[in-house]
């Protein structure tokens, strides 16, 4: 064995890898939540091919795909066929073969000889060669070549950084009603550092406010939707998730030009007070139901702009980010069968039993969130605990909810003013310092106004969500070992392919140089 090698053993795969072929060990949980997301979704697509069937749809069934021999591991005739675009170590897609029923076919395939040479050796180690197929292509030009024929049930995207570039042939390479997992790890990018160049690649200007990661996952999605729309298709998010470097959304595909008309009342912009923080949308587009028929729908351009050009609350300005997704980012009733069907033996079952757990809490028609501690921080007052303020907001008559991407994360119906009158009146019972509130800045504009109605702060019953009765593992610490999305795979087309980073090294000196000479 070479002195390279590693070996891998993860859920039911065991493999080898040598070079600089990437394996993150941190990524086990996106691997174990898509194989329970996969699984779900096999199950719900086959019992949908059922009931075409039933209804004379002409949708080939063979007994091989009935619940009674769904076996992973085992070639179903009539199962769902799987690319994995991106695979490096084909530890994924081997791990789908070994641990998903009802699969027929997965292609793994990698731009790389050196990985595809690794995935080749690892299939026929793990005996999954009835299922699994290697493949050496570019991931694009290969799914632009199904985008006709031999379309994929499932297509899995994961790269490192943006997947924009593979969407526009993902989106094609789909079969009507399949399904899409793709991630991003270029969150600086999505969270607001660099908003021209999340425009440059997800058509939408990302801003640095608190519910960054939610409107991360809003950018992605309407990406995505996009694309779609391009060929009359659209798109319904099952699950879309934040956690640890990347975001992960898990969508399914659907063909109808007339549901791509609803698109716009989907989107909207997002104008964020550089203040206090607080924030209004701006959708693209309404629906408006016809006088004479309520099943006909009008599809009218909204007035607006939402807000004044000064914040109504502090008095400060506000930037313009998006369009970002609208429409709900979850799926309830799928949240609870992933739930349901989600393996204990799985390594990070407990987190994933408890980041869907507070995803089916989440407010479906609720974009964006506030954080308990900015809320406290605009206004320099005395932080309340958690139960108290959900408490305020439940005794004023709004819904609220925790969302998986922030531990103090504050998600509400209650009207901005409402939020603020909230906090004034905690105010009033913890006065904050007269040296700390500064003339025209946002705590003094925002306590210069009185409340409209005094709150009550009283312990609601429905404060304390269930999630956290039950003591799920709802939020996740940060693991050291191995922490953050890692290095870009260096196992690439040829030998010749050196690190960027150490071609990069000197650059500056060596321009400095060369213009001195010139």
């Amino acid at each position: 064995m070479d002195n390279d090698t590693q070996i891998i053993t993860e859920g039911l795969a065991k493999i080898r890898t040598g070079g600089n072929v990437f394996y993150n060990p941190v990524q086990e949980f996106n691997r174990d939540l898509s194989i329970s997301v996969i699984t779900a979704f096999a199950k719900h697509y086959s019992e949908e091919k059922l009931q075409k069937k039933s209804k004379g749809v002409n949708v080939i069934i063979s007994n091989t795909g009935s619940d009674s021999v769904a076996e992973a591991c085992t070639k179903c005739d009539d199962g769902i066929s799987i690319l994995e675009a991106l695979s490096a170590t084909g530890l994924r897609s081997i791990r789908y073969a070994k641990e998903i029923p009802r699969v027929k076919e997965i292609i793994a395939n990698d731009i790389s000889h050196r990985a595809v040479e690794d995935i080749k050796r690892n299939i026929v180690d793990n005996a999954v060669t009835n299922i699994v197929h290697p493949s050496h292509s570019d991931a694009t030009l290969l799914m632009y070549q199904h985008r006709k024929e031999n379309q994929f049930d499932v297509i899995d995207l994961d790269p490192y950084g943006c997947p924009s570039i593979f969407l526009d042939s993902a989106v094609q390479a789909i079969k009507d009603g399949g399904l899409l997992l793709i991630t991003a790890t270029d969150m600086a990018v999505l969270a607001g550092n660099t908003p021209e160049t999340c425009y440059s690649k997800y058509g939408s200007i990302s801003l640095r406010i608190k519910s960054c990661h939610e409107m991360a996952l809003r950018i992605l999605l309407q990406c995505i939707e996009s694309h779609a729309n391009r060929y009359g298709r659209y798109i319904v998010p099952l699950i879309s998730l934040s956690a640890d470097f990347y975001i992960r959304v898990f969508v399914r595909v659907y063909t109808g030009a007339y549901k791509c008309k609803f698109t716009t009342s989907k989107l909207a912009y997002v104008y964020h007070c550089t203040g206090c923080d607080s924030f209004a949308l701006q959708p693209l587009g309404v629906l408006k139901k016809n006088e004479k028929n309520n099943k006909q729908v009008k599809f009218c351009i909204p007035t607006g702009p939402a807000v004044s050009q000064k914040c109504e609350h502090c008095g400060h300005s506000h930037h313009i980010g998006g369009p970002i997704w609208t429409d709900p980012i979850h799926s309830p009733d799928f949240v609870q069968e992933v739930l349901k069907t989600a393996s204990d033996k799985l390594n990070t079952f407990k987190r994933i039993q408890g980041v869907l757990s507070v995803i089916s809490e989440e407010l479906l028609d609720v974009p964006l969130y506030y954080t308990l501690e900015r809320l406290s921080g605009v206004i320099h007052v005395e932080m309340p605990s958690m139960l108290v303020l959900r408490s305020a907001i439940l005794n004023a008559g709004f819904k609220v909810s925790f969302t998986h991407m922030n531990r103090t994360s504050i998600k509400t119906d209650a009207p901005t003013k409402v939020v603020w009158d909230i906090m004034r009146c905690w105010e009033k019972k913890h006065p904050i310092s007269k040296k700390r509130c500064i003339e025209n800045t946002p705590a003094f504009n925002i306590l210069a106004q009185p409340p409209e109605k005094d709150y009550s702060f009283e312990m609601h019953p429905d404060a304390n969500p269930e999630s956290r009765k039950l003591g799920f593992v709802r939020f996740q610490e940060n693991p050291l070992p191995h922490w953050g999305p890692g290095f870009k795979a260096t196992a690439m087309v040829g030998d010749q392919k050196i690190l960027k980073s150490k071609k990069n090294q000197g650059k500056r000196k060596r321009e400095a140089s060369q213009e001195s000479v010139d």
